[in-house]
C-alpha cells in the first residue's frame, strides 16, 4: 500500500516562493530581503555547471560530521548523480541511490541549483513513508539551514508556514 503524498503540491509551492527570492537576490547588487521590517543578507545560492559538480557537492554535504552524526545509517550509502532525460522534474531514485537531474542542454540548468539538490538529498536521508510529510519538510529545512545558510533556513520556514507545510520532526537514525 503506498502513502498518499498530502503536502507534495504545497512543498513546491514553498520551495519555488523561495527559489524566486534566490534568484532576484542573485541580480541584485547587495543580496538584502526585507523580511517584516529586517533586512537579511542572504548568502547567493550555489550554481552548479555539470553533474560533476553536484557529484562533488553530495559527496562534501554527506561527509559533513553533522550530517554523518544526524543520519549515520543513510551517509554511509553513497548516493550518484545521473542526467536525467526529462527537463520538468529531478528525482531520487530510493533503489539505487541515484539522483536523476535535467542538465543545462535540456533545461537551460534550472535544476542545477543548489535547493533542488538539497531537495533531492533530504529523500535519500529521509526514510519515512510520506515522501514530502513532515519528516521529509524537516529534514529538508535542516539541510538548508545548516548548508545554504540560516538566513535562507528562514526564508524557508516562513515559506512553509506560509503554504501550510507541516514539519518540525527531524527523525534521525
Amino acid at each position: 500500500m503506498t502513502t498518499r503524498d498530502n503536502q507534495r503540491q504545497r512543498l513546491y509551492d514553498a520551495e519555488n516562493m523561495v527559489r524566486d527570492v534566490l534568484d532576484s537576490l542573485a541580480q541584485a547588487d547587495v543580496p538584502t530581503f526585507d523580511f517584516y521590517g529586517s533586512s537579511l543578507l542572504v548568502p547567493l545560492e550555489r550554481k552548479f555547471g555539470d553533474l560533476e559538480s553536484i557529484q562533488r557537492y553530495i559527496d562534501a554535504v554527506l561527509a559533513l560530521n553533522w550530517v554523518r552524526d544526524t543520519w549515520p545509517e543513510r551517509t554511509v550509502l553513497p548516493v550518484r548523480v545521473r542526467k536525467r532525460k526529462g527537463k520538468v522534474h529531478a528525482h531520487y531514485e530510493p533503489l539505487t541511490r541515484t539522483l536523476a537531474v535535467p542538465d543545462h542542454t535540456n533545461s537551460r540548468g534550472w535544476a542545477m541549483r543548489e535547493i533542488v539538490i538539497l531537495h533531492e538529498l533530504a529523500h535519500h536521508l529521509d526514510m519515512s513513508a510520506e515522501h514530502h510529510g513532515p519528516v521529509f519538510a524537516s529534514t529538508f529545512l535542516h539541510l538548508v539551514r545548516e548548508v545554504m545558510g540560516p538566513e535562507v533556513g528562514l526564508l524557508l520556514t516562513d515559506s512553509f508556514t506560509r503554504h501550510g507545510v507541516a514539519f518540525g520532526v527531524l527523525a534521525t537514525v
